[in-house]
């Protein structure tokens, strides 16, 4: 038989030395965030990440933070965020290849270089957004805001009650004890401690990270405290105003309000929270929260908490908008899980006009809800129902389009390394909303001049 087939050689050598440049498509996405990276590192937006290097030329070589950052972001654009998938993807895959130059950092590094330089990764986000609203995706007249649930790097398995925590904790910390005694029967007391075995280690870490759990147990207790206080000095200036003493059951002194006997903390990931889930089920993660143009579908403003309830993140959220783009938004659209008399009471001010779904409880007195009366109001006209119909086709798509990359829990623990990587999806969303937009107008890439009109 005599096939048809083209060429199949493994052991065949290139004729010519190819150059990493013709691996990739020049209208592509790599391409695209290769110039982008390069755009700010001429521009000298990416001096924060060479601060942490030597300028002596003295010491051992390090791996060019141009390149590294452009590893990152391509990683979490394509919804690979694990250091070491990003470090085998650096030896097989042919995008990652051309951005590293066919350098190859190990897991490590890439790890270290992350959490090295966590504040300049995250300044990223606004980059990026200032490249969005020169390329006029950024319109500030109308946005919609949400929080989307993510699991963290811990399981509820691990959330344990105060008198567990604190009992783990003496355990744990008398095995340390135990194991150090005996080192010294063997080694002597004079030993260093470097020299121990990793036994004496894991109990005294795990130790102190349940310790972490108990604190943060102890700062919930303290913040109803404090609330407990405002209310009874908003109870004491209500009575001096009206010249008596108002009616009903005197409030508990502050330190007589105790967290509830079955309060829990996480003893892996101590500031994540058992969060309920958009399929009405639970996890225990971070509330991802993001403020989205409803013409572009960009990010406009991002923050990562651990509130279980987005009520209290409304006026932070307006707050966060105006810091990261400079501006307010002209209308926002928000679900009923913001609503509240206060952030009702928020309409109009700073010139943002509010769209807040309300809510409603059995026995309410209308008297009682001057803002929610006012709000549905504007929410049953033509004008109001035809706007707020914007927000479910503009936020939770964007979710939605993060949950189809990748996101599905953080890799890092704790609130401070989560917020790096939101923020590392949130730019990256972005990232790929203005690299479609370079695609419509076919030029393939941003150009010097939308990175000149956003600075």
């Amino acid at each position: 038989m005599s096939y048809n087939f083209r060429p199949y050689a493994q052991d065949q050598l290139f004729l010519m030395p190819p150059s990493v440049q013709e691996w990739v498509k020049k209208d592509s996405m790599v391409c695209f965030l290769s110039d982008v990276v390069d755009q700010f590192d001429a521009a000298g937006r990416l001096s924060d990440f060479y601060s942490r290097y030597r300028s002596d030329g003295w010491g051992a070589s390090a791996f060019h933070p141009v390149m590294m950052v452009k590893v990152l972001l391509y990683g979490y654009t394509n919804g690979v965020t694990s250091s070491r998938r990003l470090s085998a993807m650096l030896e097989v895959d042919v995008a990652f290849r051309y951005l590293a130059a066919n350098e190859q950092p190990d897991h490590r590094t890439i790890n270290a270089f992350r959490s090295t330089h966590r504040e300049a990764l995250e300044g990223l986000f606004l980059d990026v957004l200032e490249l969005c609203q020169g390329a006029g995706l950024v319109k500030l007249g109308r946005v919609a805001l949400d929080g989307h649930r993510v699991a963290g790097n811990a399981t509820q398995s691990k959330n344990r009650k105060r008198a567990k925590l604190e009992k783990e904790i003496q355990q744990l910390l008398d095995e340390a004890a135990r194991i150090d005694a005996q080192e010294d029967r063997e080694h002597g007391p004079e030993s260093r401690g470097d020299e121990l075995p990793s036994g004496l280690k894991d109990p005294a870490q795990r130790a102190a990270r349940l310790q972490k759990a108990l604190e943060e147990l102890e700062k919930k207790e303290a913040a109803l405290q404090r609330a407990q206080a405002e209310r009874i000095a908003q109870r004491d200036e209500e009575e001096r105003r009206m010249g008596r003493k108002k009616r009903g059951k005197k409030p508990r002194a502050p330190e007589e309000v105790k967290l509830p006997e079955d309060a829990r903390a996480n003893g892996t990931d101590p500031e994540s929270r058992v969060l309920k889930a958009r399929n009405g089920g639970w996890l225990q993660g971070y509330n991802g929260q993001a403020m989205v143009d409803c013409e572009s579908q960009v990010i406009v403003a991002q923050e990562l908490t651990n509130e279980e309830a987005d009520v209290r993140l409304l006026a932070p959220m307006l707050a966060r908008c105006e810091a990261q783009v400079g501006a307010r938004p002209k209308q926002l659209l928000a679900d009923a899980g913001y609503w509240s008399e206060a952030n009702g009471a928020l309409d109009g001010e700073g010139g943002t006009e509010l769209l807040i779904a309300t809510l409603h409880w059995p026995n309410d007195n209308p008297e009682q809800h001057p803002q929610r009366d006012q709000m549905e109001a504007k929410l049953e006209n033509e004008e109001g129902k035809a706007a707020y119909r914007q927000r479910c086709s503009t936020v939770e798509p964007v979710f939605g389009q993060m949950v189809m990359r990748g996101l599905e829990r953080f890799r890092l623990r704790g609130k401070v390394k989560a917020q790096l990587e939101w923020s590392l999806w949130c730019t990256t969303h972005n990232l790929l909303k203005l690299w479609r937009k370079a695609q419509r107008v076919r030029t393939g890439r941003v150009g010097a001049g939308a990175l000149a009109t956003a600075g």
